[in-house]
């Protein structure tokens, strides 16, 4: 029975290194930035964060998939004590790097499973990897997947697979983030989504491309954030005159509305002739035309105003 158990590590290792490099490159899909997937790599050089974040998603790719081709009779005796070999040294590396992670940055997440895994590192994040090195290391030797010899051998195998998973899900984070975000809609007052996040989105959107050419900088000189929308700064020149080009992008994760505006730096009043088209299809409240004075307050009190 104990060999069973070890045999069905193979294609649990699989479906989490599957998943997690899957849910890795969903988010940095969404971000627009491959850096954006993976929390660790921070710790990395900034010329060395994009290769370091490829390397782990291709790395996780590549094991997940050899598990699987392993598993049975086609790849069993060497083949298969590699790849489950460095499977665990994987593993085990990832618990000294969250380590380090949790001591140097002890407000990041792991960034496991992508948006799922923004909870800052802790003992519970630990405490996963090192199970599942030990279950790498357990299905070093563990001989090809059969079935169950009997029926009362597949029932205890059963029930140990889910006192295994169990395990897995009271140390595993996400389970409770999956929970909310199936039983509960945050407002977005209190939406957290990181600045990063915001200027990814506003980057790959069509407004973005319209005023591109005014911009002096693609770095913004001020950020801010009113109730449900993230303020952007950028400065620009149009027409041969200073202006601001101030940016409103609404805090959601995916396709967020974005609204524009062009300032002028000494007068701090809107060009007159710059026009925001409204968007329709929308499912949050957000403004039908942007008018946009200096301060933040009176900005966000303008934007009140033209919600419908």
């Amino acid at each position: 029975m104990l060999n069973a158990l070890r045999e069905f590590q193979v294609p649990l290792l699989a479906i989490l290194l599957i998943g997690g490099c899957a849910a890795k490159a969903r988010r940095a899909i969404a971000a627009r930035s491959v850096n954006a997937g993976i929390s660790p790599t921070s710790m990395f050089p900034l010329h060395l964060r994009r290769p370091a974040a490829i390397a782990l998603c291709a790395t996780e790719l590549s094991l997940g998939v050899a598990l699987v081709v392993t598993a049975g009779t086609i790849g069993a005796g060497t083949p298969a004590m590699v790849t489950r070999g460095a499977t665990a040294l994987l593993f085990l590396t990832a618990v000294g790097a969250l380590n380090e992670l949790r001591s140097r940055r002890p407000d990041a997440g792991c960034g496991c499973f992508g948006d799922l895994s923004h909870t800052p590192v802790s003992w519970r994040t630990l405490a996963r990897s090192a199970l599942l090195s030990l279950a790498a290391l357990a299905a070093i030797t563990a001989p090809p997947l059969r079935e169950p010899s009997s029926p009362s051998a597949a029932w205890v195998l059963l029930a140990m697979v889910a006192a295994e998973l169990a395990v897995l899900a009271a140390v595993s984070p996400e389970i409770g983030e999956i929970m909310v975000r199936l039983g509960y809609s945050e407002p977005c007052e209190v939406r957290r989504l990181p600045v990063s996040r915001t200027l990814a989105s506003l980057r790959g959107s069509s407004q973005w491309r319209r005023y591109r050419r005014h911009l002096l900088a693609t770095e913004p000189a001020d950020v801010w954030r009113e109730g449900c929308w993230r303020y952007a700064v950028f400065p620009g020149m149009t027409d041969g005159r200073p202006v601001d080009i101030v940016f409103a992008v609404y805090l959601q994760a995916r396709r967020p509305p974005i609204r524009a505006a062009i300032v002028d730096a000494r007068t701090e009043e809107n060009v007159p002739s710059v026009t925001i088209p409204t968007q329709r299809g929308v499912n949050a409240p957000y403004p039908k035309l942007v008018f946009i004075p200096a301060p933040p307050t009176d900005l966000y009190r303008s934007i009140k105003e033209t919600q419908y």
